[in-house]
């Protein structure tokens, strides 16, 4: 008893989940959706916790940073999302690059500024 090949692809046929039409019910792709919604909603608690939170050492940049890795799981998925079915999704895969980019080099300055700040103090 294995997994047929069937069951490991991402394109199927289309299917609705809780009133929402997805375009594969295939149990891969439908894996990919529930761990792209849960690493979305833990970046969008993140964000906003890092947002609120006073910029000093503790909650701030703990909650960026799990902001970050939440959004590269994101990122992550939907490539392998967009990948999938390129010719209807590569601008979600451009759009989670710029996304995903932009953070990067937000998090690679402030770690460098943090390291060349506490230089000079």
């Amino acid at each position: 008893m294995g997994l047929h090949w069937k069951e490991i692809q991402l394109t199927g046929n289309p299917t609705i989940v809780v009133g929402i039409p997805l375009p594969s019910g295939t149990l891969l792709f439908l894996a990919f959706v529930a761990l792209h919604i849960a690493a979305g909603l833990t970046a969008v608690i993140g964000g906003a916790v890092a947002m609120l939170a006073p910029k000093q050492p503790g909650r701030h940049p703990l909650a960026g940073t799990n902001y970050y890795w939440a959004l590269a799981v994101v990122f992550a998925t939907t490539s392998a999302l967009a990948f999938s079915r390129w010719s209807e999704d590569y601008h979600l895969f451009i759009l989670g690059l710029l996304c995903f980019v932009a953070a990067t080099i937000g998090r690679t300055a402030r770690q460098r500024l943090g390291r060349l700040g506490r230089a000079f103090t």
